[in-house]
């Protein structure tokens, strides 16, 4: 089987046309072609008067045929032996894991990282143990909903912190560019499927699932976890980490001690507590594990109509099905050396509150799997760096989220309302 890159098709093509095409581009009869995959599907907008689909495909030729193209095209990088893109797990445990010389690994946070990291592990039989401060992810959405229509918070059980972590509440984007040269996303992106996710995110360029469907698809993936001998525990925080203490200060992590008194025992412990569990964050500097402040970004959200974009990027095409709600990346480098981007567009979306703590204003921004929301949204970000900007303390970056999540609160005024105002306002100071 061959990969075959950018192959191009007029927006509302049928499938002889995407069949010539293939043809074309290797220079191969129509009989030589048994059949054809699509890897990832893109889209060329910039020409809005001729808006082109941009495929890489896995093609099947007669044996012959593949030879003769690869001899053909030996020094083009268009067509190549497709990669094996199968996942294989590193190990798989004896059925009798653990016996006593064994411990079953602990994963702190049950986001999208504790997920994978939970899920993984119970296929190779390790059977491990998931702890979360929040609550499971029905009881997360009431809880979540109170604070967008009641102003009420419950600071254990909210946007940042239960099943499914703060991604459960946002769009499902499932793309970065980061490269990713042995597939390992594909697997991620199988268990998704699996779990309910829409089979379409194998092969979009963009692909995201949507607020809701992401719902019963971490309670899905949960099950599996604990049919396969895993275990998931909601409303566990964690309170301290043993470790032991050498004269050098290095040492092992043996275990971990829960709010509620609890001890579990384990040399083998994953933190995915993600951004907002500051307390957390505070508790392992008390307790001697190396922490480094790192840069970040921070901004505010700005929407406007989602017809605005469309028009923008598709003009005559805009509400083509096949390109659905359009998005846009801003950057912006600045003469004082910073940059600022636009980060988490949300087509067709809503800005919600997302605070953690009380008396504090976040906002991030979500959208539905038909993106069919009239405005769409994103954070309008800067880069901030710990040398210039907060060079206090290792955690001082945090105390200067607060202060800013106060302010926005209080400007607002309170019962988690954001402050806003129009863009043109903001623009002219």
């Amino acid at each position: 089987m061959l990969r075959l890159n950018e192959v191009k098709a007029p927006l509302d093509h049928n499938e002889d046309v995407l069949i010539q095409a293939i043809v074309d581009k290797l220079s191969i009869n129509r009989d030589e072609l048994l059949g054809y995959t699509i890897f990832k599907r893109s889209y060329d907008a910039r020409k809005k008067s001729n808006i082109l689909l941009i495929y890489h495909l896995d093609v099947v030729l007669v044996a012959s045929a593949e030879a003769k193209v690869l001899e053909q095209f030996s020094q083009q990088s268009f067509v190549k032996i497709s990669p094996d893109m199968s996942y294989e797990l590193v190990c798989k445990a004896e059925d009798d894991f653990p016996n006593k010389d064994q411990q079953r690994p602990i994963i702190i946070g049950f986001g999208p990282c504790g997920i994978l990291a939970a899920l993984l592990l119970a296929q190779m039989g390790l059977r491990p143990i998931v702890l979360d401060r929040g609550q499971d992810v029905r009881q997360r959405t009431k809880d979540t909903w109170d604070l967008w229509k009641k102003g009420k918070i419950d600071t254990e059980s909210n946007v940042q912190f239960g099943e499914g972590g703060a991604g459960t509440f946002s769009d499902g984007k499932l793309y970065s560019q980061v490269k990713d040269k042995r597939f390992l996303s594909r697997k991620v992106m199988a268990e998704f499927v699996k779990a309910g996710a829409p089979e379409e995110i194998l092969m979009l360029s963009k692909p995201h699932i949507g607020t809701f469907r992401l719902v019963s698809m971490v309670e899905k993936m949960r099950t599996e976890i604990t049919s396969l001998g895993g275990e998931v525990r909601f409303g566990h925080k964690v309170e301290t980490i043993h470790r032991e203490h050498n004269p050098d200060d290095s040492g092992q992590i043996t275990g971990l001690t829960l709010s509620s008194g609890e001890s579990l025992y384990s040399r083998h412990i994953i933190l995915a507590i993600g951004h907002s569990a500051r307390d957390t964050f505070e508790m392992l500097l008390d307790y001697g594990v190396y922490i480094e402040s790192k840069p970040f970004s921070i901004g505010f959200r700005i929407e406007h109509p989602q017809s605005v974009i469309d028009d923008a990027l598709f003009g005559e095409q805009a509400g083509n099905a096949t390109l659905g709600a359009a998005d846009y990346h801003l950057v912006h480098h600045c003469k004082n050396g910073r940059s600022v981007y636009s980060f988490c567009m949300c087509p067709g979306g809503t800005v919600v509150a997302a605070a953690s703590e009380d008396g504090g204003i976040v906002t991030n921004g979500m959208s539905q799997y038909s993106r069919n929301e009239r405005n769409a949204n994103a954070a309008i970000v800067v880069g901030i760096d710990p040398e210039q900007d907060y060079p206090e303390h290792v955690l001082s970056g945090i105390d200067l989220q607060r202060d800013l999540e106060k302010a926005a609160y209080k400007l607002g005024g309170g019962d988690y309302k954001a402050p806003a105002q129009l863009v043109g306002d903001f623009l002219q100071g």
